[in-house]
């Protein structure tokens, strides 16, 4: 994997770059749909493509591990054969879905032991296990198996779960040096800077991180129940550390607020299930305002989803139609709003870069702020 800085804002800390992997290029900042167990929710691929302009996507190692298994993965010659993405993939380690089952784990020294959500039964990641399965899917962009705390968690507990974090970190990173691709080609691998809500564990971490020398870098931890402030101070703290001349992804974040003020201090990759799971949900986001669109406000509104929209189904479909849709709880609805949503994420980054190139990003971010958070 390569990575390219080509541009920063005059006024903020705000970049556009250019990461090269295997499957294709990536304009940076980017958003990554998520596309847990092989595909985007409700969203074809012609339509990530064509509509909606994702240049990357991303996988989950924990549920891909579950269902359909390594075993048929690996047969189909990666992930990529698999599902016919033809572009770049990320991979989670599962890290995050396995902590989330807090009832259902117990983590130990030599890794996460878990219960399945499907059946029950027990399986450990381990640090080195979590890059052999990443090794099977094949995707272009590999993360380092970590422990997610609680936003709310105790100094203590933050500190000690770093620790274990780095102890794990120490592993996969071994594991993956001395390991290759399956498939023909490279896997970057990335490792993730924890430390909760301290400054000064965040700094530990990222020194850390940072040493390794690794093709990019992750910040997670984060959006996990702190306040957004807090989140928006962590970033900082981090990217003071991390390379510059090295990607850095923001896991898991999030509004479009958040990505905007995340782009502004530094970082280059984000991605969320919002889009996609808020827009099933009736929720649609675009440049003037969030909409809700069971609202009946909506039921003689006959324009357009939105008139300036970047997606094709925002020309094509009215405001009272997808309202009927959603009401009528058509499934059509959910594939509509998903498509719109992941489509405006993908044009708010885009236009960031455009004004980050331009050196006045600063000046539109804070009215695009503004605009983006208001209730229509």
């Amino acid at each position: 994997m390569d990575y390219k800085l080509l541009a920063t804002d005059k006024a903020c800390n705000a970049r556009a770059g250019l990461i090269t992997t295997a499957h294709g290029e990536i304009e940076t900042p980017i958003f990554m749909p998520v596309g847990t167990v092989g595909s985007v929710k409700g969203v074809h691929f012609h339509e990530l493509e064509d509509d909606i302009k994702a240049q990357i996507i991303l996988g989950n190692t924990y549920h891909l591990y579950l269902r359909p298994g390594m075993e048929i993965i690996g047969k189909a010659g990666g992930l990529h054969k698999f599902n016919g993405w033809k572009r770049p993939i990320l991979t989670d380690s599962g890290g995050f879905q396995v902590f989330s089952l807090s009832a259902n784990r117990k983590l130990k020294e030599e890794g996460a032991y878990f219960r399945s959500h499907i059946d029950g039964s027990k399986h450990l990641f381990t640090p080195e296990g979590v890059v052999d399965i990443q090794r099977i899917i094949g995707s272009d962009i590999m993360m380092a198996l970590d422990e997610c705390p609680s936003g709310k968690s105790d100094y203590e507990y933050a500190r000690k779960s770093l620790a274990l974090t780095h102890r794990w970190l120490e592993r996969g990173w071994k594991r993956y040096k001395e390991t290759e691709g399956l498939y023909g080609y490279s896997q970057a691998y990335f490792p993730i800077v924890q430390g909760c809500v301290y400054p000064d564990l965040r700094r530990q971490s990222a020194e850390f991180v940072a040493s390794l020398g690794a093709d990019g870098n992750a910040i997670g931890g984060l959006a996990v129940g702190e306040p957004a402030e807090k989140m928006y101070e962590m970033i900082e703290v981090v990217n003071e550390i991390l390379p510059t001349d090295k990607p850095r992804y923001l896991m898991g974040v999030g509004t479009p607020a958040n990505i905007l003020e995340a782009i502004e201090r530094g970082v280059d990759m984000m991605d969320c299930v919002m889009p996609t799971r808020n827009g099933r949900n009736g929720m649609l986001f675009t440049r003037h305002g969030i909409m809700n669109m069971r609202n009946k406000k909506w039921a003689d509104d006959f324009s357009p989803i939105q008139e300036d929209g970047p997606s094709m189904v925002d020309h094509v479909y009215s405001k009272a139609y997808l309202r009927h849709l959603f009401v009528s709880q058509e499934l059509l609805a959910m594939q509509i709003a998903s498509i719109h949503n992941l489509a405006f994420y993908l044009w708010l980054v885009k236009e960031a870069r455009r004004h980050i190139i331009a050196g006045d990003f600063k000046a539109w971010k804070d009215e695009m702020v503004v605009n983006v958070t208001r209730r229509l």
